[in-house]
C-alpha cells in the first residue's frame, strides 16, 4: 500500500531538537541514525546538478514495540557541501517491511519541487501502529531516484 502523505514541516524548535541529545534514545524502539548520501549528478529542468559528499540522511523515530508515535527525517549537509549541495525536486518516503524484508507499506511525504541549498525541509509523521515487526526505512529520492536509505530495525 503507497500512501501521499503530506507531513509536517518541523518548526525551529523541532529542528534543534532532532539535533540535541535525546534524553528518552535509550527507551525501547526510540533510535536517531544518520546516513552518508553519495556525491552524485543528476539534471532537473535542463540544469545540471552535482551533490558533493558531505550530506546525510537522518531518520529518528520513537515509540515502543509495534507502536510509533512519531518519525522525523531530514538531510543536512555539512563544511563545504552546504553551500554547493543543491537538492531539487526530492523527497522523502516512509518505507516499512516486516522480518522477511516484504514491504508492505509506503508513505511518501510531500514532492519539494524547488531547488535548496544545503538541505530539504524536514518532515515528521504522527503516531501509528504497525501490523508486522521488521523495520522502519526513510528513503531519499531526487529527481525521481533513489539517493539514500537509512533504517531502524523493530522488534519486540
Amino acid at each position: 500500500m503507497i500512501e501521499d502523505v503530506e507531513g509536517e514541516e518541523l518548526t525551529p524548535e523541532e529542528e534543534l531538537e532532532l539535533k540535541a541529545p535525546d534524553p528518552d534514545a535509550f527507551t525501547v524502539l526510540s533510535a536517531t541514525g544518520s546516513t552518508p548520501i553519495g556525491s552524485f549528478n543528476f539534471s532537473w529542468n535542463g540544469l545540471s546538478f552535482k551533490i558533493p559528499a558531505g550530506c546525510f540522511l537522518t531518520h529518528s523515530i520513537k515509540g515502543s514495540k509495534k507502536k510509533i508515535t512519531s518519525q522525523i527525517a531530514g538531510v543536512d549537509c555539512v563544511g563545504p557541501t552546504a553551500l554547493a549541495a543543491q537538492f531539487c525536486n526530492s523527497r522523502l518516503e516512509f518505507h516499512y517491511a516486516d522480518t522477511n524484508g516484504k514491504t508492505y507499506r509506503i508513505k511518501r511525504g510531500p514532492l519539494n519541487s524547488s531547488c535548496r541549498t544545503g538541505t530539504i525541509p524536514s518532515y515528521k509523521l504522527g503516531a501509528q501502529t504497525l501490523p508486522h515487526y521488521g523495520k522502519a526505512c526513510t528513503h531519499l529520492y531526487v529527481a525521481s531516484k533513489r539517493r539514500a536509505v537509512q533504517c531502524h530495525n523493530i522488534t519486540s
